[in-house]
């Protein structure tokens, strides 16, 4: 299966509230990020802390501007972003 993205690839992350754990973090949810590499393939984290097994899918480092995570900042900070927790925008 081919990857989703590539780096230079603009996406947002899903606006999310979970009642479990998640590894996306709240300050990044429903931000515009852009994928800068392919961190690997893992088991999704949230299914693993259910006890599930977890599907392995593609993790990305994403780079948000600050002002997109924060609403201030002259920095850019980089997350690492399971594949399904990302939607591509165009």
């Amino acid at each position: 299966m081919a990857d989703r993205f590539v780096p230079g690839d603009r996406v947002r992350t899903r606006s999310v509230d979970p009642a479990g754990h998640t590894r996306l973090p709240r300050y990044a949810r429903g931000a515009l990020g852009t994928v800068v590499e392919r961190a690997g393939v893992h088991p999704l984290a949230d299914d693993r802390a259910r006890g599930l097994p977890g599907a392995a899918e593609p993790v990305w480092h994403v780079r948000f501007e600050a002002t997109e995570l924060f609403g201030t900042g002259d920095h850019a900070v980089t997350v690492e972003v399971w594949d399904s927790y990302l939607e591509a925008v165009s």
